[in-house]
């Protein structure tokens, strides 16, 4: 017997129904009905009658009910009690991230966190890298998601990679394909019509660095948009851009083609300042961002790899 049956049987007898109580529960049905199955089995007794129309406890599972609600009780207050104690139950956590990086790596991982430990205050700082480091070194951030290599060799911040990852040609998946393989070379991309991002963005420099290197000068349709109407540019039908692989997950309204010749990449690390103990809360969230990270590279395929010590 463990807690997650219990969760499961309080949650039907409070529902009478096995497919409400699996919904609420996110969880397939089939999942939960094996859970209070092996509940029975352990018990040695049935739990509920079971109808087309619902479920009603027996006597074993009226007997069961309160003895399962207080030891639920107990187990949240005991986590209670030692969130507290690590410091999760309060405090605050500011976080630095890149544009790109906020509508994807971060998205999730801010939800994944606000999840576990809603008690904790979130601040979030959305700049370029540099300007995210001079936040960092000023003491107004706790940890900054950056994209930019030189910040590895900086003495002031404890710097640990995450992620490569490709940039990527993406187009409107309600448009044909704009290359008939799997990559497209820069030349070709530079014929193309083009929506390119704001100056600001890292992304933008490395862009056009790798365009004046090959001698090219692209076909630009629209220029200085920020990474969220980009996409949607891209979607209707406007134009191509190169972008990071990990705004392709989740949106099936854009399609990717590879780029080779040159293949253009950049890093994703985690900034901290060196000098400054982290507290208990930062601490997770650092975990959480390093999980989120490598589940991101196992969703993207061969365009990004975790690169996680």
């Amino acid at each position: 017997m463990n807690l997650e049956q219990l969760r499961s049987f309080v949650e039907v007898a409070r529902l009478g129904h096995f497919t409400q109580a699996a919904e609420q529960l996110h969880l397939a049905q089939p999942s939960l009905s094996r859970q209070i199955a092996s509940l029975e089995q352990d018990l040695g007794a049935e739990l509920f009658h079971r109808a087309r129309g619902g479920s009603t406890l027996t006597t074993a599972g009226e007997s069961l009910l309160p003895l399962a609600r207080r030891m639920l009780a107990d187990a949240e207050s005991v986590r209670r009690e030692l969130a507290e104690l690590a410091g999760l139950e309060r405090g605050r956590v500011r976080l630095g991230a890149t544009p790109t990086l906020c509508i994807s790596l971060v998205a999730e991982v801010l939800s994944a966190f606000h999840a576990e430990h809603p008690g904790i205050e979130l601040h979030l700082s959305e700049h370029g890298s540099r300007r995210l480091l001079d936040q960092l070194e000023s003491g107004e951030l706790d940890l900054a998601l950056i994209t930019t290599s030189e910040a590895g060799s900086a003495e002031r911040f404890r710097v640990t990679p995450l992620l490569e990852e490709e940039l990527v040609v993406i187009s409107s998946a309600a448009a044909p394909a704009v290359a008939p393989g799997a990559s497209i070379r820069l030349r070709e991309v530079a014929r193309l019509p083009q929506i390119v991002f704001s100056s600001s963005y890292d992304l933008r420099s490395a862009t056009d660095a790798a365009f004046a290197a090959a001698g090219l000068e692209p076909e630009v349709v629209l220029e200085g948009a920020e990474m969220d109407a980009v996409l949607r540019f891209v979607e209707r039908g406007l134009g191509v851009a190169i972008v990071p692989a990990m705004v392709l997950i989740d949106r099936p309204g854009l399609r990717s083609v590879r780029l080779e010749g040159p293949v253009l990449t950049r890093s994703i690390s985690l900034a901290r300042p060196r000098d400054v103990a982290a507290t208990s809360a930062v601490e997770v969230m650092q975990q959480t961002i390093a999980d989120t990270a490598a589940a991101f590279a196992s969703r993207a395929g061969a365009s990004m790899r975790s690169v996680r010590g």
